[in-house]
């Protein structure tokens, strides 16, 4: 059970919410509730402390708060603050470096394709398709809920849950 919950379901959510973010500069609550209930669901099977789990919660709430001050300055979506914390109980203090360093190389990738995408003409075939359009948009934001997918992806083998689901747990 464990092990399909983080082998599987886990970034499967994490997919559902970068490809939305691409699409719809949105991500949907119940793919970051979805998050949280599955990381109670794998907490009851893995046998984790309560000092372990307090420190995921911990985590998750404090990127919730600094998710929400980003979202209140207009840094960040509200949806990419949700998704941040939903992360961050699955990824743990211990990850949370790695979690961050990919998140922020691919955010900053991100960032450049988008620049240089909105730098050329959009060809005429790919104005009929308002997710691209919107891509395209000068004044548009940067779906980051991409790269906090990704990044959160790359880091999973670095993650307590992913030795549990290699162990057999």
């Amino acid at each position: 059970m464990l092990q399909t919950t983080i082998l599987t379901l886990f970034p499967a959510l994490l997919i559902v919410a970068a490809i939305s973010d691409l699409l719809t500069f949105r991500i949907p609550n119940w793919v970051s509730l979805a998050l949280v209930g599955l990381f109670v669901v794998a907490v009851s099977f893995a046998g984790m402390s309560w000092a372990m789990i307090a420190g995921h919660v911990a985590l998750g709430l404090a990127l919730l708060f600094a998710g929400m001050a980003m979202f209140a300055m207009n840094l960040l979506g509200g949806g990419d603050a949700k998704l941040m914390a939903a992360i961050g109980l699955w990824v743990g203090w211990a990850s949370l470096p790695v979690y961050l360093a990919w998140t922020a190389i691919i955010g900053g990738l991100l960032a450049l394709s988008l620049l240089m995408f909105r730098r050329v003409p959009l060809a005429a075939a790919m104005q009929t398709r308002p997710w691209i359009s919107r891509l395209h948009d000068r004044d548009a934001g940067i779906p980051y809920g991409i790269a906090l997918a990704a990044g959160a992806l790359f880091a999973l083998p670095q993650t307590v849950w992913f030795a549990l689901a290699v162990s057999g747990i």
